[in-house]
């Protein structure tokens, strides 16, 4: 492991926030990138060296989720990244481009996933389509710079504190609400 990234949905499981689903003793963090330092046999899809970033839900390679995909989410039914090593199957790492720091990659698997799959698969986005984002966290952040990229308008919405509305305009934003002064 070269790097971990810290989800919102972290401090919810070690809050005990995810039930039955979380069995202690736990390794957190759902994401993470590094490098693989060893391949089982018969292993082609990865090879030593290679730089990859673990997917979120293990078991959830393609279709609908379920509750036996969901039971393979890093950090949260099973160990998750924060390890120096951890061992993962072969079908649960993508390889990322080398123009992207080890820190970039581990900030991709569940905020950038979850936005993309919310803009696209599920909500089919088009350009010239507004989006709203709410708030600035990382799914809100990674979807500004998707909708954007996508010449979608993007509202975001916002408290406004620490400068917050300048960093959203910044990244892309069309239009800031501060929710605390329009309700």
């Amino acid at each position: 492991m070269r790097a971990c990234s810290l989800n919102y949905r972290d401090l919810v499981v070690s809050k005990g926030g995810y039930g039955r689903a979380v069995k202690p003793p736990l390794t957190p963090l759902s994401d993470g990138a590094g490098e693989v330092v060893a391949v089982g046999e018969g292993v082609t899809r990865v090879k030593v060296g290679d730089r990859c970033a673990a997917i979120f839900m293990q078991g959830w390679l393609d279709g609908p989720t379920d509750d036996a995909k969901a039971a393979t989410a890093l950090g949260g039914s099973i160990d998750g990244m924060l390890a120096e090593q951890v061992c993962l199957d072969a079908d649960g790492l993508v390889r990322f481009p080398d123009h992207l720091s080890f820190e970039e990659a581990a900030s991709l698997p569940c905020a950038a996933v979850t936005a993309w799959h919310s803009l696209f698969d599920s909500g089919g986005l088009v350009p010239g389509q507004s989006v709203l984002v709410q708030g600035s966290g990382g799914v809100s952040i990674f979807a500004l710079q998707f909708a954007r990229q996508a010449g979608a308008r993007v509202i975001a919405t916002t408290s406004g504190k620490d400068g917050k509305e300048e960093r959203l305009r910044a990244l892309g934003a069309d239009a800031v609400v501060n929710y605390r002064t329009t309700p």
